[in-house]
Order: structure tokens, then C-alpha cells, then sequence
């Protein structure tokens, strides 16, 4: 039987604020932004602050929960410190405290507003990524969740934007079915506050020039890879005298049973088919492993020569491939793609979680995701203390 609305019971957020904490001058904290997020409930007879809900979920995955049962099982399991810590208000009649069942958690992230949490939580951690010197990288790039297909549900696919030097997802789009990555590249951008000076990357998909238009217009720069589909600019790419420009930088790597060697040279050219185009660049890539080769890779970019020099262009580039990391880590170490979950926008909603894992991790120094997540495990408030809510 429902709960009397009218119980006096105080919210989350009250209990939060009377606690030391975020201050006037200072970041939102996680609460606070769990409850920009709209409710999708009647208001008559909640039992359970939606944002202390979210909160608990965001807990249990950063515990290691890769399933709604395992979300549900870490909540029943919580111990009375981290409930008090989170909001989680007393039953006014057993001497306990009221936590969601794995059933209420379920209906809450399949009727979630996917837009409004990936907004709270991308601006969480943007609010905490520390602004370097010199130039912001910024990866845009898409994911599809193979589970919930397999599961015979939608095809979801989404593409995010991560930063380069802390590898925190600044925004999350879900792309739907009869849209493509291209059609959400502009709308994706557009939930990050300030890309002054951020140099964002992304791969040959996103070379459109409106994209480029709309990059220049927010004082942002671009590295664009050229391939096929765009013939003429990458013909002229191709036709510059390259074998006449001398190498401006090599660097070697190896890792995953491979070794690589890359070549760059960079070139300022003034009538490039491309809006905003400052430099051509050309990329050698030679490959050592199962599939031995070599790869020439072009783009262009709007940074002039003064802004950035070859060796930090080859940087950029290669940082965008953090991204591809990042999604590596989901499927791995939290089995996203071994997921069938396919109700409503709960996928999309564990995949922020996940995000939000990953991130609060990597704030927290943290290098080896599974080690942080077995360790999360052995304390229930040690996921608090991530998300700064201890």
C-alpha cells in the first residue's frame, strides 16, 4: 500500500544541505545534480526520493554491479551510514530505513529522461576536470550496445565526447534508429558548456563541413581525418608534394602484441577544400602484428602552425583513440555488450552509469578499473567517497 504523501518526512536534498559540503562559490554535488533530472512519477504516494534512487544505482555500479539485479542486491545489502549519507529517509513505523527494491530501480531507469541524466552527470564531471595550459582535446565518437539488440530490442547507439587527458565523458547522445552519428554531432556539442579553444577530434564520418562551420562558430578547432567521403578534398591531400616536405616527427609504440611506428608531416596551405583549414597533415602508420602493414592517414585541421606544432598535432591525433578505451573498459569490465537489458532507456541509463563509474575512478587516481571495482566491493562506503558524497 502506497505511503501518505503527506508524511512529514524531509527530502534528500534538505538532509544534504544541512551537511557540510558544497558551499556558495563552490561545484554542484552529485545530489544536486540527480535532481535536475525530472521525475517521470505521479508525486502522489513516492516513497522514494528520486534522486537518492539514482544516487544508490550510481553507488552499486561503482561496486561492480553490471546488472539491475546486482544494482537491486547492493541496495538491499547497504549498510544504515551509507543509506544516511544518501537520503534514504526512516520507515515511520519499523525501526528501519525504506530502500527502493530491485523492481522500483527497473521502472525508474526504463522511464528516465536519457537526455536530462546524461546533462547531470556530464556536467558533474566537467565541473571537476582541471583546466590545463595550452590546448583541450575532445574524442567524439559512438558505441552500440550489442546486448539489447541480441536481445531483440532496439538498436541503441550512442555517441559521446570524451576529454583527452582525463578521459571523463563530458556528453552522451543516444542516437536512435532511423538517425545517424552525423545528424547528432551538433546536438551533442551543444551540452558542453564552453568549447573555446578545445580542439575536438572524431573520425572520417564526422568530416562534414557543416560540422566544421559549427565548430569554428563556438571559437573551437577541429582535426578532421579525410577519407572517401570526401573525394576531392582528400585528392588534393594526396596531390601535395609530400615526398618534398621533410619529416617533422616519429614516435614508436607498442602494447596489445603490436608495435607501431608514425610518421607525420604537416604542411600550411591557403586554398584547402575544407571550411576553416589551416594545415594538411599526413600520417604513416606501420603496423607489426597478426596483420603486418602500412597505413597512410590524412586530415586536415583549423590550427595554424603557431597553435600547434607536428608533434603536438600527433598527440591529438592519437589521443582520440582514448575514447575507443574508454569503451574497451565498458565491454570488458563492466560487460556491457554481454548486457541484454533492453527495457525502455535502462541500457542507456546503465551505460551512464558506467560512464559515471569510470570517471569518479579516474578522479580518484585510480589506474586499474577491475582492481577499483573489486575494491569498491569490500566497502560499501568506498563508492561514496568517489562520488563525494562521504
Amino acid at each position: 500500500m502506497p505511503a501518505d504523501a503527506s508524511l512529514p518526512i524531509p527530502p534528500a536534498l534538505d538532509q544534504l544541505r544541512e551537511q557540510p559540503g558544497v558551499g556558495p562559490g563552490e561545484v554542484a554535488g552529485l545530489l544536486e545534480r540527480l535532481a535536475e533530472v525530472p521525475d517521470p512519477r505521479d508525486p502522489r504516494g513516492v516513497r522514494h526520493a528520486f534522486a537518492v534512487v539514482l544516487a544508490l544505482a550510481a553507488c552499486a555500479v561503482l561496486a561492480g554491479a553490471t546488472s539491475l539485479l546486482a544494482v537491486g542486491e547492493w541496495i538491499a545489502d547497504a549498510p544504515p551510514q551509507v543509506l544516511d549519507r544518501l537520503g534514504v529517509r526512516p520507515d515511520p513505523v519499523l525501526p528501519r530505513r525504506l530502500v527502493p527494491a530491485e523492481t522500483t530501480v527497473r521502472r525508474l531507469l526504463a522511464r528516465v529522461d536519457g537526455d536530462a541524466l546524461d546533462r547531470a552527470v556530464g556536467g558533474w564531471l566537467a565541473d571537476r576536470c582541471l583546466a590545463g595550459s595550452g590546448l583541450r582535446g575532445l574524442s567524439v565518437d559512438g558505441k552500440s550496445l550489442r546486448g539489447a539488440a541480441r536481445a531483440r530490442g532496439r538498436k541503441i547507439h550512442l555517441l559521446a565526447a570524451v576529454e583527452h587527458n582525463t578521459g571523463l565523458v563530458l556528453a552522451q547522445l543516444d542516437v536512435g534508429e532511423k538517425t545517424g552519428e552525423t545528424a547528432c554531432f551538433q546536438p551533442l556539442l551543444d551540452t558542453v558548456a564552453d568549447l573555446a579553444g578545445t580542439v575536438v577530434t572524431s573520425d572520417a564520418l564526422h568530416t562534414q563541413r557543416e560540422h566544421a562551420g559549427y565548430l569554428l562558430g563556438r571559437r573551437a578547432h577541429y582535426i578532421a581525418i579525410v577519407k572517401g567521403n570526401q573525394k576531392k578534398l582528400r585528392k588534393q591531400l594526396k596531390s601535395l608534394p609530400w615526398k618534398g616536405i621533410p619529416l617533422q616527427g616519429r614516435t614508436r609504440g607498442s602494447g596489445h602484441g603490436r608495435a607501431e611506428i608514425r610518421r607525420i608531416k604537416v604542411a600550411t596551405v591557403n586554398n584547402l577544400l575544407f571550411p576553416g583549414a589551416c594545415q594538411a597533415v599526413q600520417i604513416k602508420r606501420r603496423r607489426t602484428d597478426r596483420k603486418t602493414g602500412k597505413t597512410t592517414v590524412y586530415a586536415v585541421t583549423s590550427l595554424t602552425a603557431e597553435q600547434a606544432a607536428p608533434a603536438r598535432l600527433a598527440q591529438l591525433v592519437r589521443d582520440h583513440w582514448k575514447i575507443e578505451a574508454l569503451h574497451h573498459v565498458r565491454d570488458t569490465t563492466f560487460a556491457e555488450d554481454a548486457s541484454q537489458l533492453r527495457t525502455g532507456n535502462a541500457p542507456r541509463a546503465m551505460a551512464t552509469w558506467r560512464n559515471l563509474a569510470i570517471g569518479a575512478m579516474r578522479l580518484g587516481s585510480v589506474k586499474n578499473m577491475a582492481a577499483g571495482l573489486r575494491r569498491n566491493a569490500r566497502n560499501a562506503c568506498r563508492p561514496l567517497a568517489f562520488l563525494g558524497l562521504a
